[in-house]
């Protein structure tokens, strides 16, 4: 359910930021439909934010740079990071099984097979629950077979984790554990915050804001403890490739369906402090992070593959590598990469998703937002805003 990750032709970096050619890209992707977009922009010592179209389309309310969003499963980058301050406090082994830990929740063969390692980077073979937690999208992705009625009917649903849980381990495997090819899968980010509460006393949620949140100092950024969003934040639009025509709003949204899987909200200038911190071995030792960083391929939702850390993903850009995450909830996408060099960053969010809409097949095809956005990120990431295609990812 989330932004795509870009891949540039190759080419060498500009060290500074234009600020009319990043307004410009921004403007384009307000242009290419989405009601707003806004982002911020690091470079060496230079910060530059931007916002571009409404925030609320009733009332026209302008976006603007520091605004709060839901930013989806960019979550999972600090759950993972909680995860491996217990590691290096000795309270939680990366190989341990979660049976051992766990043994109600994942009892018997998978709960000895499966390790805290498979849950954070995906290869548990464990099934997503989220198409059984909403009946209506049950035969996700194929768009002509489903309908959106199950997210109206659980807008101010309140779902108990382990339940949900229940839900994942009891649907068919979607691979088995260890495999080399992981899947995708919100299952394992809320058993890591079973496991987080089981070690720590307090819930997933305290526990990443003492350990993650309030170190790191960002005063943005916290988990919901509502359906409603505290704070300025924009309007948050869902079509759901054109289901949901015009898209609907879905700001206020009860976020115990992901959990410490997808529900923080933050600011694009926390989640870019957040990244610059993590990836210079400031929240977690250098171990850890190379630990954080070591990938294996992982088939999204849309069927794409991704390169997967613990927490993190690698996009391999022209330009250079980038470490970092994306993230969707209903109406709202966020991304934020980070160079590995540490040179660059950005962070953005818009307020409309899944706006692809399928052809005679099913198949969501390409949009002109699709390319306002490469055109974007590589603005951002290489300093221009030549052509760039794609990667697989989500």
């Amino acid at each position: 359910m989330d932004l795509r990750l870009p891949l540039c032709e190759a080419d060498s970096p500009s060290t500074g930021l234009d600020p009319a050619r990043l307004q410009a890209a921004l403007d384009g992707v307000h242009r290419a439909g989405v009601p707003a977009v806004f982002a911020e922009v690091r470079a060496a010592d230079r910060v530059w934010r931007g916002a571009a179209g409404v925030a609320d389309l009733d009332t026209g309310r302008p976006a603007t740079p520091e605004l709060r969003q839901r930013v989806g499963s960019v979550t999972k980058a600090f759950t993972a990071t909680a995860v491996l301050r217990q590691v290096e406090r000795g309270r939680i082994a990366l190989d341990a099984p979660i049976g051992d830990v766990l043994p109600r929740l994942v009892p018997g063969e998978r709960g000895r097979k499966v390790t805290v390692r498979m849950l954070l980077n995906h290869t548990s073979g464990l099934a997503d629950y989220l198409p059984y937690a909403y009946p209506s999208l049950r035969n996700f992705p194929s768009v002509p077979d489903i309908s959106t009625e199950s997210l109206d009917d659980s807008r101010y649903r309140h779902f108990d984790p382990v339940e949900l849980i229940d839900l994942g381990l009891a649907a068919p495997p979607v691979g088995e554990p260890g495999g080399p090819t992981g899947v995708y899968s919100n299952t394992n980010y809320l058993l890591l915050g079973q496991l987080l509460e089981l070690v720590t006393g307090v819930a997933a949620e305290e526990c990443i804001t003492r350990d993650v949140i309030e170190p790191a100092g960002l005063p943005d950024t916290g988990f919901p403890t509502g359906p409603s969003l505290d704070g300025p934040h924009p309007r948050m639009y869902e079509s759901f490739y054109g289901k949901i025509d015009p898209p609907r709003d879905y700001s206020d949204y009860d976020m115990s369906w992901v959990g410490p899987a997808a529900a923080l909200v933050s600011t694009m200038a926390d989640l870019n402090r957040f990244f610059a911190l993590l990836l210079d071995g400031r929240i977690v030792s250098r171990h850890s992070l190379a630990q954080m960083q070591c990938t294996v391929p992982v088939r999204a939702f849309d069927g794409t593959t991704i390169d997967y850390g613990l927490g993190l993903h690698r996009a391999d850009l022209g330009c250079g590598t980038c470490w970092g995450h994306d993230g969707s909830a209903w109406g709202a996408g966020t991304i934020s990469l980070t160079r590995a060099d540490g040179t660059r960053q950005l962070s953005a969010a818009v307020n409309l998703q899944r706006w692809n809409r399928p052809d005679a097949s099913g198949r969501p095809q390409p949009h002109p937002i699709d390319g306002a956005l490469a055109a974007l990120y590589r603005q951002a990431m290489c300093g221009h805003d030549g052509p760039a295609r794609p990667a697989d990812g989500r």
